[in-house]
């Protein structure tokens, strides 16, 4: 079996600035609703049989607290924000796992996610929807993939190492010292993507570069200034890859059979007319055959 894996907080985002606003029947705004739902319901008629969905149902996390600077729910607007338990309850009704996450987030949620699923030995493949760069450090081999649906790109390990210049594993790393403006911190002085792509093809982790720069290869231009700014904000440096780490424990499923999708509940047929969408019910009903 393979196993997809969506950032539902990405597709609700993509939905809202993309598709004309919509009101169900009792006057809410449901047009990125309408969109993820038709999304995931054509992900199923594609084939997909094992899917889960992850969601921010509160932007904020335990990474507000470890640093103030890290994103949170303002800016964003309302009429989006109201959309994350609608659509949670949407999802729901069409017999899909979500996990709404308050503590942690989305993306941790699909970390865990894809390694419990991978530790499965009946999955064949482990499929993590997103375009997200934070997930690239999900990935493995050609057993935990990253599908950029909207593009149709398809990234295993050599695609992530030849998208970002690094391994999985450094994309913390590599995050730590280019940032990350959608996640509010900002990586250190003179780190640009070419100079941390050098150094952590290099050093796979921020411990294992050289603390004097006549070690560090002829290759990484720049070498001293960027090991002098590295010494001198090392402990921002480690605080940021904190900020990027994926957490790999969030409670999430059992077992992988939770996640099959066994057709659309009862509820989901009101839910379609309720957000004026009919034409859903019957796609969902149709694609379970």
């Amino acid at each position: 079996m393979d196993v997809h894996l969506v950032d539902g907080t990405y597709e609700l985002f993509r939905h809202f600035f993309a598709v004309p606003p919509a009101l169900d029947t009792r006057g809410i705004e449901v047009g990125a609703v309408r969109g993820v739902l038709a999304s995931v319901v054509g992900l199923i008629e594609g084939g997909a049989t094992h899917v889960g969905v992850a969601t921010d149902h509160v932007v904020e996390s335990f990474r507000n607290d470890l640093y103030p600077g890290y994103k949170t729910a303002d800016g964003v607007p309302a009429p989006l924000l109201a959309q994350f338990p609608v659509l949670e309850e949407a999802l729901q009704s069409l017999g899909v796992v979500v996990w709404p996450m308050v503590r942690y987030e989305a993306d941790d949620a699909l970390a865990s996610a894809a390694a419990k699923a991978a530790r499965d030995e009946r999955v064949r493949q482990v499929i993590v929807c997103t375009p997200d760069k934070d997930l690239a450090q999900c990935v493995v081999g050609s057993r935990v993939v990253q599908l950029d649906r909207m593009r149709g790109i398809l990234r295993d390990e050599v695609g992530v190492v030849s998208k970002w210049g690094v391994r999985p594993e450094s994309i913390p790393d590599y995050l730590a010292v280019v940032g990350d403006s959608a996640d509010g911190f900002p990586g250190l002085p003179g780190w640009g993507p070419k100079a941390a792509a050098g150094t952590f093809s290099c050093y796979s982790h921020l411990e294992d570069v050289p603390h004097d720069w006549r070690q560090w290869p002829a290759s990484i231009r720049g070498a001293q200034r960027l090991c002098a700014v590295l010494s001198e904000q090392w402990n921002d440096a480690l605080l940021y890859r904190a900020l990027a780490t994926l957490i790999l424990n969030v409670p999430v499923f059992e077992t992988v059979d939770e996640l099959q999708w066994k057709g659309p509940t009862p509820e989901f047929e009101r839910y379609c007319e309720r957000i004026q969408s009919p034409g859903l019910h019957a796609r969902a009903v149709a694609a379970l055959g």
